[in-house]
């Protein structure tokens, strides 16, 4: 029986369909509201909008009501950056838990929110609540289990931290010397008309874009110095490329190690029973199709001795461990659910 009621927020975009695929599957939810935006005109099917829904939802998408989303347990708002930091405190105030899937709440330093989303913070309170939790349940696990609101990462924060995490941790490599070249589907840019991403513009093509300007880049030091003390710098660039979705980030950075050395230190850090999410590969690396329309994030280690480099090639599928996925491992984590509830089917 359905232990939970829950609601998406911004269901018809590419987040938002993940959620309710894996939703359906999940043995302790029960979908009790689908909203779009508050421009929706007029209630559609579900199934509708998404025909492989068809015979397993009844719901229809309905313009986004904040009444409506605070009659559910949880909400996940799968919005555009910008919106979820006016909802969220109404939910929160009516003693509803959220996970957030946009940048909101992600910053803890509100003026590094107007850097980098170029608009002030409509509730800097919540940045440094106690009662937020950053969502990268690998690291942040018992804090999520607590919160009211779980900031989920962002799909590059997400590959580049479980990649370099465990070696900067444990002291492996200088953190001043850390290049991401970090490719990503083109799902990643959400369901939104771009002329850079028609299929003439990106069929056959790879395309670099916000090179060292990603908002995901102070995301991703944040967490750095939080979890490991350290002040790293990096050099990062994204790329799109003609795949639906996935993501690989190959990250380099400067060692003393040996492959060995480092490859136990992964295999200690993400153990099976410790973060059923996360495998480490013992030769080889991480490809997209590996992963994709899975939760999981792949790892694969090299060490160069005459070039004293690292490469860590990172791999996940950005709509689902880098998005949906990973929210709705958080979710798990917040009601005392096995983390993978939901998520192995």
């Amino acid at each position: 029986m359905p232990t939970i009621r829950v609601a998406i927020a911004g269901a018809t975009g590419y987040a938002g369909e993940e959620l309710i695929r894996l939703l359906l599957h999940h043995p302790h939810v029960q979908l009790s509201y689908l909203a779009a935006s508050a421009k929706w005109e007029r209630p559609v099917p579900a199934a509708d909008v998404f025909p492989r829904v068809a015979g397993r939802l009844s719901l229809p998408i309905e313009a986004l009501d904040p009444a409506r989303l605070a009659q559910s347990d949880l909400v996940f708002l799968a919005l555009p950056h910008g919106s979820a930091m006016n909802l969220a405190p109404k939910l929160l105030e009516a003693g509803r838990r959220v996970v957030d899937l946009s940048g909101d709440f992600r910053l803890k330093d509100p003026s590094l929110y107007t850097t980098w989303y170029e608009a002030p913070h409509a509730a800097p309170s919540w940045l440094s609540s106690a009662d937020v939790a950053y969502g990268l349940s690998e690291f942040y696990g018992p804090q999520v289990a607590k919160a009211r609101l779980v900031a989920n990462p962002g799909c590059y924060a997400t590959s580049i931290l479980l990649g370099c995490l465990p070696a900067l941790e444990a002291g492996l490599i200088n953190e001043g010397t850390i290049i991401v070249d970090a490719k990503s589907g083109l799902t990643g840019a959400g369901r939104k008309a771009d002329d850079a991403l028609l299929f003439s513009e990106m069929s056959e093509n790879l395309r670099a874009y916000k090179v060292n300007a990603h908002q995901h880049a102070p995301e991703i030091l944040q967490e750095i110095q939080r979890l490991t003390g350290r002040r790293a710098r990096m050099f990062f660039v994204p790329q799109v490329v003609p795949a639906r979705r996935g993501m690989v980030s190959m990250i380099y950075a400067s060692t003393s190690a040996t492959t060995e050395q480092v490859a136990a230190v992964y295999r200690q850090r993400y153990s099976p029973e410790r973060t059923p999410c996360v495998r480490v590969r013992a030769s080889g690396f991480p490809q997209m199709k590996d992963v994709v329309g899975t939760n999981l994030c792949d790892i694969g280690l090299l060490v160069d001795p005459a070039l004293r480099q690292l490469l860590i090639v990172s791999a996940l599928d950005n709509l689902t461990k880098g998005a949906a996925g990973q929210a709705i491992q958080n979710m798990n984590l917040m009601y005392g659910w096995p983390e993978t509830t939901g998520l192995t089917g």
